[in-house]
C-alpha cells in the first residue's frame, strides 16, 4: 500500500538561479544544466524569461514570482487609499448632515 504524500516544492535562492543562468550564458546547454542541477528544463526556461523581463527585480520573492508580489503590493496600496477615501467621505457626510 502506498501513501499519498504531497510532493514538496523546492525553492531556490536568487543567487542559485543567477548562477545557473550565468552558466547558460557562458555556453552550457539548458539540457546539461538541467541534468547537472536536477532541474526541469521548463524551470530554467521560466527563470530565463523572468530575468529577461524583470531584470534586477526577478526572483525577489520567497518562491513567488515577481509579478505575484508586485500585484499584492499594488492591491495593498489600493486598499489603503480606498480606506482613507472612505473615511474622508464618511466625515464629510457627517458634517453635511449636521449642518443641514
Amino acid at each position: 500500500m502506498s501513501e499519498n504524500k504531497p510532493s514538496k516544492r523546492r525553492n531556490y535562492t536568487r543567487e542559485f538561479k543567477l548562477k545557473v543562468l550565468a552558466e547558460l550564458d557562458a555556453g552550457k546547454s539548458q539540457a546539461q544544466a538541467a541534468r547537472e542541477y536536477q532541474l526541469s528544463e521548463t524551470a530554467i526556461y521560466k527563470w530565463r524569461q523572468q530575468l529577461s523581463r524583470y531584470k534586477e527585480k526577478a526572483f525577489s520573492g520567497q518562491g513567488k514570482a515577481y509579478t505575484d508580489e508586485a500585484r499584492l503590493n499594488e492591491l495593498e496600496r489600493m486598499v489603503g487609499r480606498l480606506t482613507m477615501e472612505n473615511d474622508f467621505l464618511k466625515k464629510l457626510l457627517a458634517r453635511l448632515q449636521n449642518g443641514s
